[in-house]
């Protein structure tokens, strides 16, 4: 692993690359703050057509997962891994043992998990290389194992609190545009149709879509038309950039709550969503779930632990859209602000 100091840019500390036995860079790792304990976020696993696209989505990845941690109230500072998916076969299991080397290399400051396009089995390679690793398969009366239903789980509920807040209503008869359906999308969905709403959905595995049309009745269209379907909520949850200057027009729906992460393309975007009459749930409030379940899994809590903090992120969000109705401040500008805060908190205490 070889490191490379980058330029200090809010509170952004230093980005190390990963490489194989052979010393071929294979992904980064991004630390962004540590102020308030090791650096945590999961490893995406992924295409990138350029190793410096690679490394700045890991950069953007890091400071959402430093926002994400500090608002949930997590002794974790914020980081992330991303590795290139190679082109045909290769070995995963050696490739997510050289990427645990690196983790391991780095003493703690940096504790890894899942992400897209990694599961339980390629974290358990991980820990063969280093300690410094969660989402393991979960011991009997233990938090751990796959956090991505815990994702889901916290992203519904915020959404059902946003829907009240946005709309007026509960979710039952609502009709929810999911983009992605991946393992957080496609239980958020099952969780959705359990209450009633009615479901628009597009992923490109068109597998995966048309499973879910047959268990759950959804409607399926083109991932080029999900963002402008006739819908009261979009929830994003594939990958990030999904409202931009070309999207954001198309939107029908009143109200933004999904799973993905750095869901605006820019800052500005966020404010052309409150011009246009939409609210906007900050996508690093909604989907703590998993990060909360992994921070309980490392830090050997209860499972129960995990359910009160789950419990927080629907009046957390609550508080934030309140904050930003009462004023012109867009939602993700009040949530920024709030993490930035208790960022710079834990620099004064460990100063």
């Amino acid at each position: 692993m070889v490191h490379r100091p980058h330029e200090a840019s809010d509170f952004q500390e230093d980005i190390h690359v990963v490489s194989n036995a052979d010393g071929a860079a294979i992904g980064v790792i991004a630390l962004h703050s540590t102020a308030l304990g090791p650096a945590a976020g999961g490893c995406r696993f992924w295409h990138y057509d350029s190793h410096a696209d690679l490394t700045a989505d890991a950069i953007r990845l890091a400071r959402g997962m430093s926002y994400k941690n500090a608002v949930a109230g997590l002794p974790l500072g914020g980081g992330k891994a991303v590795l290139q998916r190679p082109a045909g076969s290769f070995d995963r299991a050696a490739l997510f043992r050289a990427f645990g080397n690196a983790v391991e290399s780095l003493s703690g400051a940096y504790v890894t998990a899942e992400d897209v396009g990694t599961t339980v089995a390629d974290m358990e390679r991980v820990r063969e290389r280093t300690r410094f690793v969660a989402g393991l398969h979960a011991e009997p009366g233990k938090s751990g194992g796959d956090p991505s239903p815990w994702t889901a789980r916290g992203v519904f509920e915020a959404m059902r609190t946003a829907a009240r807040f946005a709309i007026g209503g509960d979710l039952e008869g609502l009709t929810v545009a999911v983009q992605g359906t991946g393992n957080v999308g496609a239980a958020l969905c099952r969780m959705l149709r359990a209450a009633g709403a009615r479901l628009v959905i597009a992923d490109i595995d068109h597998r995966r879509v048309d499973a879910l049309v047959a268990e759950l009745g959804a409607r399926a269209v083109g991932v080029d038309e999900i963002v402008a379907a006739d819908a009261d909520i979009f929830a994003p949850c594939a990958l990030g950039g999904a409202l931009n200057a070309r999207t954001i027009p198309a939107l029908k729906a009143r109200l933004v709550c999904g799973a993905a992460n750095n869901q605006l393309a820019t800052e500005a975007d966020g404010e052309t969503l409150m011009a246009r009459g939409i609210v906007y749930a900050p996508d690093y409030v909604v989907n703590a779930g998993g990060i909360i379940n992994v921070s309980a899994e490392y830090l050997g809590e209860a499972p129960e632990e995990v359910a009160q903090r789950l419990g927080e992120i629907a009046p957390r969000l609550t508080r934030i859209l309140e904050a930003a109705a009462a004023g012109t401040t867009p939602p993700h500008i009040v949530a920024d602000a709030l993490a930035r805060r208790i960022i710079a908190r834990g620099h004064r205490a460990a100063a």
